[in-house]
């Protein structure tokens, strides 16, 4: 049934835009792929500043969906409109939207983003909570539903409710910089296939609570990006063995394996996959060294065009919400 129905006869009042800017998240991995408790996986990642995703909404006479937005954004409007009982009286833009199926979360980010926006122009007045429920996202894991919230280092120790939610947050270190490696020919695991792969997959002979909550996070509490990085190559064979008969090894795009290995080679301490991929990650100490690392790691692989190489930071706070009258 609908989360909230409102007479539709207020809807016009005071006619709002609301923008809506919310960044990409990696998704670091799970840390209890044992199955050993209902609880679930349990998981942890990163808000980050770049790419992002914006969204305008705007009280309208008539539904009005930008023809850039694509199909899966019309779904996210069709799903709101469903539950939420409102009118098909507003405009959507997207301004911008972080590329799909790469791992860097599009689709929640996408769906919070709408939901927020629909929720300010029609003055709903719901919770996070709820707009999180309505939106269908964030099932399995509360790292993408963090990152738009407050963003930062999230940990999610497993589903508690009927959705999974923040247990631990941690400022990333200002310094720090992330370099993403990108591979334009390939896309992640995503949909019907990944539902299917977590239900096929064995259960893991272990899980790494103990390591992450006595040695990660304290390593990275401490900015210590040396051992963080160490225990960080532990979860991430953990994951990649564990999805590696789903996406075809322990990293989705082999030209993304081959270029982690080289900047591990070349002084990166701590690298790894977000999600299905096929986006990589190396996390770098500073400015200096990563734009140091960029420029040798494109040199290094300028016959591979699909290959690219970004900087961005982390993010510690959540979606910008911009809202005017007209």
């Amino acid at each position: 049934m609908p989360i909230m129905d409102i007479a539709t006869e207020h809807y016009q009042k005071d006619c709002q835009r609301v923008a809506v800017t919310t960044a990409a998240r990696l998704h670091m991995g799970f840390f209890d792929l044992s199955q050993s408790s209902s609880s679930g996986l349990g998981g942890l990642g990163l808000a980050i500043d770049s790419p992002y995703t914006q969204v305008q909404i705007a009280n309208s006479k008539e539904l009005d969906i930008d023809a850039y937005c694509g199909e899966n954004v019309v779904k996210i409007v069709e799903n709101y409109i469903k539950l939420l009982s409102i009118p098909k009286a507003f405009s959507l833009k997207v301004l911008q939207k972080i590329p799909e199926h790469a791992g860097f979360g599009s689709g929640t980010q996408m769906a919070l983003a709408i939901g927020v926006g629909l929720n300010q122009v029609f003055r709903l007045n719901l919770s996070a909570a709820q707009i999180a429920a309505a939106s269908l996202r964030g099932k399995r894991s509360a790292i993408g539903l963090g990152a738009f919230s407050q963003g930062g280092f999230l940990i999610d120790l497993g589903k508690t409710s009927q959705l999974p939610t923040i247990d631990v947050r941690i400022d990333f270190p200002n310094d720090w910089r992330l370099l993403l490696v990108q591979d334009s020919r390939q896309v992640g695991v995503h949909d019907t296939v990944e539902s299917e792969a977590f239900k096929t997959l064995k259960p893991a002979q272990m899980h790494l609570k103990t390591m992450l909550q006595q040695h990660m996070l304290p390593a990275l509490q401490r900015a210590d990006l040396l051992a963080f990085g160490a225990y960080m190559q532990d979860l991430q064979a953990y994951n990649g063995d564990y999805f590696a008969p789903a996406q075809g090894g322990r990293y989705a795009s082999q030209d993304v394996a081959e270029a982690l290995t080289w900047l591990q080679a070349n002084g990166a301490a701590c690298v790894g996959q977000s999600s299905w991929g096929p986006t990589g990650f190396a996390i770098l100490e500073n400015q200096q060294q990563a734009a140091s690392l960029q420029n040798q790691a494109q040199q290094a692989f300028v016959g591979k065009s699909n290959i690219s190489f970004n900087i961005v930071r982390g993010r510690n706070t959540g979606a910008i919400i911009e809202k005017s009258s007209f």
